[in-house]
């Protein structure tokens, strides 16, 4: 199994890797085939192209702007090349043209008022996140359809991909790695026979892909993206968009940590309010329609950035290369995660979001601090463990409340985890692999009005929302 690093953390747009990112790169990919294949589908007639929305992406998306990312897709953007001001310029050009260019002299209208539709009576599908785009002739026949699964993280498949899953893997594997570990197990056992630790092992692996330099300055990116956002969250003020009337509350707390450093009013467990900020000012910036990294998701992309802020800022001997390690045991750690179960919230609830992200940033933490790799797994299994059966039932659809502070805890939780398994020597009851699928059965256990469909939970709880 090989999921690289710069597939578990990838630079996103907030707020949701699922609902907005995903549904851009499968609008974005749908147009890219069009243009490929002009001249099979360009027919000197007027077409149009509708996008049908399903499942969560349909329950919450006005919350999660899915309409708004599907209709950027669909112009051209991406969301590593996405730039809100041209955005912004395109969306008003396309309110009057109704037309979106897809290859030199090939066109096709576009209604951003009606062209997105909100499908909420669809039951079966192939994924709680679906999508079908289509290209229509003048009258209403099918040029060209596709329907695509945003699977979480911002990893988007069509359902041909989806229904032959393990063959595409076996393709991808083909590429031999030093370390092809399926699971937990596999892993400590390649490195005990190897004498290398997780983070080596994840590196040679990434090495069969780029050159050293190349993944060097491509970890060192991921970090500053993930910097730059933390950063601009500590300093962001006012009500966050989306009509709760959420107001961002960072940068106020920062200025009172500040300020108690020097009055010796500081209470023994102030690390916590550090740890749970650093997050929160990420996911401030996420609700904000910033720009994050998947951290596997962006709902949860606020605790491996604080956690690793934490141990740069407040952990005595940090260096940045030991970062840069946190950031392949962590990938490690999610690919597992990803393979044998699910980073979706639409799928398995928040357990897969923040439960993934914390035993991801608590098995980082873990190794960065000396620990071996039997503890590095127990610090993965203890953060994952105590998040078994977190739903996801965001209030009014938005990636706010509870999505905020449960960054801040899962950021915690994650140095608990670790702290408890440096503490024990890596021999533990409940393994890794045994904890990540008992996630995913729960997950398939979840009533579908706790799986991110705002229509159970405190979703419900406030009428008024």
């Amino acid at each position: 199994m090989f999921v690289s690093v710069f597939e578990i953390f990838k630079v996103s747009i907030g707020p949701s890797s699922s609902h907005t990112m995903g549904p851009m790169v499968a609008a974005n990919r749908f147009i890219a085939h069009l243009a490929k294949n002009k001249g099979r589908f360009d027919r000197g007639d007027a077409c149009t192209v509708q996008c049908k929305l399903q499942g969560s992406l349909a329950f919450t998306g006005k919350g999660h702007a899915t309409d708004q990312a599907v209709l950027f897709g669909l112009c051209g953007f991406s969301p590593e090349t996405f730039d809100r001001a041209d955005s912004e310029d395109r969306m008003v050009k396309l309110k009057i043209g109704k037309t979106i260019e897809i290859a030199d002299g090939f066109e096709a209208g576009l209604d951003p008022e009606t062209g997105v539709i909100f499908d909420y009576d669809t039951v079966e599908m192939p994924h709680p996140n679906t999508m079908i785009i289509s290209l229509l002739g003048p009258d209403g026949d099918v040029r060209f359809e596709e329907t695509y699964l945003s699977i979480g993280g911002g990893f988007v498949l069509t359902k041909f991909e989806h229904e032959n899953v393990d063959k595409l893997e076996k393709k991808v594997e083909a590429i031999a790695i030093p370390f092809p570990f399926h699971s937990a197990k596999e892993m400590l056992e390649f490195g005990k026979r190897s004498g290398k630790t997780i983070a080596e092992m994840k590196r040679a692996n990434e090495l069969t892909r780029m050159s050293e330099t190349d993944l060097n300055i491509g970890l060192k990116k991921l970090w500053a993206v993930m910097d730059d956002c933390v950063e601009r969250g500590l300093e962001g003020k006012g009500i966050l968009p989306g009509g709760l009337n959420v107001r961002r509350r960072a940068a106020d707390v920062r200025d009172k940590l500040v300020e108690q450093r020097g009055k010796n009013q500081q209470m023994p467990h102030v690390a916590n309010d550090w740890i749970s900020l650093y997050a929160m000012a990420v996911n401030e910036e996420n609700a904000a329609g910033g720009q994050v990294v998947t951290s596997p998701t962006n709902g949860a992309a606020g605790v491996f950035p604080a956690v690793i802020k934490y141990y740069l800022n407040h952990v005595p001997g940090a260096t940045m290369a030991k970062a840069m390690d946190m950031l392949l045991v962590g990938a490690a750690v999610g690919g597992l995660i990803k393979h044998n179960a699910s980073i979706s919230g639409a799928e398995v609830g928040c357990q897969g979001e923040i439960g993934s992200a914390s035993a991801m940033a608590a098995s980082a933490f873990c190794a960065v601090l000396g620990g071996t790799n039997e503890q590095v797994e127990n610090a993965a299994e203890i953060a994952l463990e105590h998040h078994l059966g977190m739903t996801c039932d965001p209030i009014a659809g938005l990636v706010q409340v509870p999505c905020i502070e449960r960054n801040g805890m899962g950021a915690i939780k994650a140095i608990a985890a670790a702290s408890l398994a440096l503490n024990g020597d890596g021999d533990h009851i409940v393994p890794l692999d045994a904890c990540i699928k008992t996630m995913y059965e729960t997950g398939k256990d979840m009533d579908s009005r706790y799986k991110e469909t705002s229509l159970g939970g405190l979703s419900v709880a406030l009428p008024a929302c």
